[in-house]
């Protein structure tokens, strides 16, 4: 039955082909995610996109954390974009959970993609994280790797093998740093935001002053293009860098809700005291004060400047739903 399930399987990727001979062939990894889901549509229109996945809707269902897929056909282009991202790892089997997925995925995707034949680029989905930045404005991509959590050193991990497997086998490499994702039901700092407004359990702190580099999702789509010409490591996010209370204007604006209270700095930051002495449950504390008070922003001007490239504005197009 795995066999027959297979072979039929091999027969649909290869009949869709010949309806798409002169469109390129496009594997995209992590298709079924927040980013995935929301880029594909796009990326439909242009290329011939074969996916690689967990759910049975990919053309390949397989784990590549823990195997080497069975591909069976080259492909042109692969968008890599699985990956294990926005949890808090509280014991080592969760710390090794993101080398397995972002590092030894992306080994077991390279060693697929040799069997086959290797792809003319390969386009790979990293982060900021990986400068290891609480607070900062404009970083650029000189920045120094210095990211410290598991999510940020399997990410920099990843990103120096492709650089040494696509220099071996002549493939064009893009590596992107997206800054905070906007799209329909985000996850991440943003969708806890969005979730925390929707059930009146979210306040600003200090008029909500601070910035941070935010990117809308789509444009992961229209940046393929231009990557698969020139490659290239490159931060994205849009230019114009929100602040909080800008965020949270355009969330409640969209729920029909009023802004929410803001606490002056000064009561916050006796808060966190407070978390401090209370340990990781408490909602609050100095660290994730600084986080919230403090602006974090990236450059985009490598990308625009070389690719090309012009960021969608977050603010006039990002959607809560």
């Amino acid at each position: 039955l795995h066999l027959s399930i297979r072979r039929q399987r091999q027969m649909c990727i290869r009949d869709r082909y010949s309806f798409s001979l002169f469109l390129m062939k496009l594997l995209f990894t992590g298709a079924s995610g927040f980013l995935g889901n929301n880029v594909r549509p796009f990326l439909e229109r242009v290329y011939d996109v074969t996916t690689v996945g967990l759910t049975q809707q990919d053309n390949y269902t397989v784990n590549i954390a823990k195997e080497v897929p069975e591909l069976y056909e080259r492909y042109d282009i692969v968008l890599h974009a699985a990956g294990k991202a926005h949890s808090i790892p509280k014991t080592d089997a969760e710390r090794q959970a993101f080398f397995d997925v972002n590092l030894q995925g992306t080994k077991n995707l390279c060693a697929a993609l040799e069997k086959v034949g290797v792809p003319r680029a390969f386009i790979f989905i990293s982060t900021v994280a990986v400068y290891g930045c609480d607070y900062g404005v404009n970083i650029t991509e000189e920045y120094p790797l210095n990211g410290t959590t598991p999510y940020a050193m399997s990410k920099r991990l990843a990103e120096e093998y492709l650089q040494n497997w696509c220099r071996k086998y002549n493939v064009v490499l893009g590596i992107i740093r997206p800054s905070l994702i906007a799209g329909p039901n985000p996850p991440g700092n943003l969708g806890a935001m969005i979730t925390g407004i929707r059930r009146g359990r979210y306040f600003s702190i200090a008029d909500g002053r601070a910035r941070k580099s935010v990117l809308m999702v789509q444009d992961i789509a229209n940046l393929i293009p231009l990557l698969v010409r020139k490659g290239g490591i490159y931060n994205v996010c849009d230019s114009y860098q929100p602040t909080f209370r800008d965020l949270e204007t355009l969330i409640c604006k969209q729920m029909n809700k009023s802004l929410p209270l803001s606490i002056p700095y000064w009561l916050a930051k006796g808060m966190a005291l407070i978390g401090d002495c209370l340990g990781k449950k408490a909602p609050l504390n100095s660290l994730k004060l600084d986080k919230i008070t403090k602006s974090l922003t990236f450059s985009n001007e490598k990308a625009m400047r070389e690719l090309g490239w012009k960021p969608t504005n977050v603010l006039e197009n990002f959607k809560i739903e």
